[in-house]
Order: structure tokens, then sequence, then C-alpha cells
């Protein structure tokens, strides 16, 4: 099983253009939240996608991202990357 995360950044969007990006992403198994050790659920910055536990290639996700983004008619720029292990912060200010 692979682990993929995904930064899907639109140029000129909107408030809508990333819900309708949020909810394209959903649609194609990515997630916008990433589960800390001790099982709790962090939310991911806005345009930045986790896909856990999946049988996808990186191609497959790849262009899962791409076509999720494509649904928003906006200019983007997408990259995916493959990961084994990651480790995260939640600085409260």
């Amino acid at each position: 099983m692979a682990n993929y995360v995904a930064r899907i950044e639109l140029h000129n969007a909107t408030y809508d253009d990333y819900e309708t990006l949020h909810a394209a992403a959903s649609r194609r198994g990515f997630s916008r939240t990433i589960v800390a050790d001790n099982g709790g659920k962090f939310q991911l910055p806005t345009g930045t996608y986790m896909a856990a536990g999946t049988n996808a290639t990186l191609q497959q996700a790849y262009d899962a991202a791409q076509a999720a983004a494509n649904e928003t008619r906006k200019a983007f720029w997408v990259v995916v990357a493959d990961w084994a292990s990651a480790k995260f912060t939640l600085q409260a200010a």
C-alpha cells in the first residue's frame, strides 16, 4: 500500500473554487486531514491532501489530483509525492 501527499494550488481562485477542489479531491480518494500517532485528526493546509494506504500508483495519484484541479476550470499547479513516513507539528499561538 502506498501513501501520497498532494499539493494543488489554484491561480486567481476564490473560496468557492477551493470548495470545488476539495469535493473533487475527496471523490478521488484524497483527504484534507492527517492522523497523528495518538489518533487525533488534524486539518491540512488549504490545497494539501493525503491519500494513505492506497493501491494507486504514483502516476494514478497524480492523474487523480490533476483531474480534481481540472474540475475547478482554474489554472493550477500540482505536485504529488510518495512517502513512507512523515512528521508534523501543529503549533498553536
